[in-house]
């Protein structure tokens, strides 16, 4: 098959985005305006500066130079503008439905109040919602690099919001901060009425899957490559059906994998793992749903077939209704008919 007949058919299909860090979408263009625009001294000196420092060689370079963009985040219309830029672009990419995460820490901890961070993004959500016909839910992380009072008071900041949030999820410096680190945390979490989510086995061990299943309560796993490792937690999420948010060129960008023609899609695939593919902090990994869509399927050469079971499973796994998840996996079934 030729490169613009599989690069079209993965821009037509419906997709689903399940693990996306709305802080990881800022481009450098937009970051550069918004420190403009709030007088902040930042040590770039252009657009071009800021896109050489996304560069990093291992998960805590990446966190480093992720704060410190964030840092120019303050008010409400720039966490607006930060989500409205993500939406347009997975608009463009015929992104159907997203369930994002943001990380309220980054930003209470410079003292932007949460209400500011919460209304900017939950806004151009439901803006993206009635122009663009793109569903959501949003997901608050806690940080797991902090201590575990800072993610209960961030608990309690979120408790008159629950209307805006459903579920709670653990992302940052994995090693050395298993998710029991948080168990009490998510024990709250979940009394409140909030689902939960948690990355694990993304730079961390297969313990830690293990931990987040039962100790959290996760109804899916944020990354999870390691789960591999251990055949009886294999055996687990497959009966379980438990899924698990791949983020390729994430993978790729943070030399948690040195190709992608080592990635372990295809075993996962095979061994019927609830595998889905997602963009995780894109503007920093060099791609949105399709360049990772198209990233995997050159590299293993994946078929039509394989690229809208990822795509189904990522409907599959999603907190959609039940009738909406059928009507996203009838359009895929369609689609793939037809093309």
């Amino acid at each position: 098959m030729k490169d613009p007949e599989m690069l079209s058919f993965i821009q037509g299909l419906p997709k689903t985005e399940l693990h996306l860090h709305i802080e990881g979408s800022f481009e450098p263009e937009l970051m550069f305006k918004i420190a403009k625009r709030n007088n902040i001294e930042i040590k770039y000196a252009n657009v071009d500066e800021i896109k050489q420092a996304y560069s990093f060689n291992n998960l805590q370079e990446f966190l480093d130079i992720y704060y410190a963009g964030a840092s120019v985040l303050l008010t409400e219309q720039d966490f607006y503008d930060l989500t409205w830029a993500y939406l347009t672009k997975v608009h463009e990419q015929n992104v159907k439905h997203v369930e994002i995460f943001f990380d309220p820490q980054t930003h209470t901890d410079r003292n932007v109040p949460f209400e500011f961070v919460l209304n900017g993004i939950y806004n151009a959500l439901e803006d993206g919602q009635k122009q663009l016909g793109i569903s959501f839910r949003l997901i608050m992380s806690f940080l797991r690099h902090l201590d575990e009072a800072s993610a209960f008071k961030t608990l309690e900041q979120a408790l008159p919001h629950k209307d805006k949030i459903v579920a709670v999820g653990l992302d940052s410096s994995e090693v050395g901060n298993p998710p029991s680190k948080f168990q009490r945390v998510f024990e709250k979490a979940l009394n409140e009425g909030f689902l939960t989510v948690a990355h694990a086995g993304e730079e961390g061990p297969s313990e830690y899957i293990w931990e987040a299943l039962d100790l959290l309560k996760v109804t899916r796993i944020d990354h999870g490559n390691r789960c591999l490792d251990d055949a009886d937690l294999v055996k687990r999420l497959v009966d379980q059906q438990t899924p698990l948010t791949l983020c390729p060129l994430s993978n790729l960008e943070l030399k948690v994998i040195q190709d992608l023609k080592e990635y372990a899609l295809p075993t996962m695939m095979e061994h019927n793992l609830l595998v889905t593919i997602n963009s995780d902090d894109p503007a920093y990994f060099g791609g949105y749903m399709n360049e990772n869509f198209w990233g995997i399927t050159k590299a293993l050469n994946l078929s039509k077939v394989q690229i809208a079971e990822l795509a189904k499973n990522g409907f599959k796994a999603s907190w959609l209704s039940e009738q909406e998840k059928q009507e996203f996996l009838e359009q895929i079934d369609l689609y793939l008919k037809n093309n």
